[in-house]
């Protein structure tokens, strides 16, 4: 059966658990809480990122939580909470299913950027170093 991008997007939506904008401003800084913002570098200045936001683009993000590959990136951990964002939510459901299938349990999708500014949340610029 063939399915198209929104259908596969739509089914990541309802399998990936959601945290609310609210929700993260609970607990954002908290050690066991990693914020990953999966678009890509060109689209990080025009909106900022979400102040300490890990940013690994989705299309390096297995590689990335994988411990096994020299590009694991150290703030990803399997007993961490993984939150996800991006410009729509889509990538960021998408990418929510990946890590929950590599053995990640406690994964969360936050959605897009612009729902976590229109909810208060503080941006900062992004740090293309990280």
């Amino acid at each position: 059966m063939i399915k198209s991008v929104v259908e596969i997007v739509a089914n990541e939506k309802k399998a990936v658990p959601t945290i609310s904008p609210a929700g993260l401003m609970e607990v954002l800084g908290q050690s066991n809480i990693v914020v990953v913002d999966v678009r890509d570098q060109p689209e990080l200045p025009s909106t900022g990122v979400i102040p300490g936001a890990v940013h690994i683009s989705r299309g390096m993000l297995e590689f990335r939580a994988d411990p096994a590959t020299p590009m694991h990136h150290k703030e990803l951990a399997r007993d961490k909470m993984i939150v996800l964002y991006c410009a729509s939510g889509g990538r960021a459901a998408l990418s929510g299913q990946v890590l929950m299938d590599m053995g990640y349990e406690n994964v969360r999708n936050l959605g897009s950027i612009k729902d976590w500014i229109d909810a208060g949340g503080e941006i900062e610029a992004p740090d293309y170093e990280n």
